[in-house]
């Protein structure tokens, strides 16, 4: 654990979280309904359900609160659930900047922490946003360590 963050650091796989307890799995997805690269295809390796919560979620935005910023909790097991974070403008295509939106993956994270403390969860990610999202861990870990660790909320981040 780094002193300044309270963060976890382990390697391992993010969608297998160490540790006892009720767990929260968070990462970032985009605000164009799409999954299929990176990270969501280990969680949809594993189950189903967060890809399908994800789909609807977006197919539906009319009706709900999708959108950059926004966070949706699904259950995945008796003491695990699955935070689809939508911290991403589009897709990374060619030259046009990268996707990643750090005010909303702040956003995103503090409903995270609303979620964690209402369960008495922990939470565990990948390096979210840092992948095809195109962000900088150095950007990322303070709004985890503000939005989470300084809450008093447990988080592993997971480097596979």
């Amino acid at each position: 654990m780094t002193e300044k963050t309270g963060i976890s650091y382990v390697k391992g796989d993010a969608t297998a979280p160490q540790g006892k307890g009720v767990k929260i799995i968070t990462h970032v997805c985009n605000d164009l309904g799409g999954w299929g690269k990176g990270f969501v295809l280990a969680l949809s390796r594993r189950w189903p359900e967060p890809e399908a919560a994800y789909r609807s979620w977006h197919r539906e935005r009319a009706g709900n609160d999708f959108g950059l910023g926004a966070a949706q909790f699904v259950q995945v097991g008796e003491r695990l659930w699955v935070a689809n974070v939508v911290g991403q403008r589009g897709m990374k295509t060619g030259s046009k900047g990268v996707p990643v939106r750090y005010d909303a993956i702040g956003a995103g994270l503090g409903k995270v922490a609303a979620k964690a403390r209402e369960l008495g969860a922990s939470v565990h990610m990948p390096r979210i946003g840092c992948g095809l999202a195109g962000g900088k861990w150095s950007r990322v870990e303070p709004l985890i360590s503000e939005r989470l660790t300084r809450q008093g909320i447990a988080v592993t981040v997971y480097d596979h």
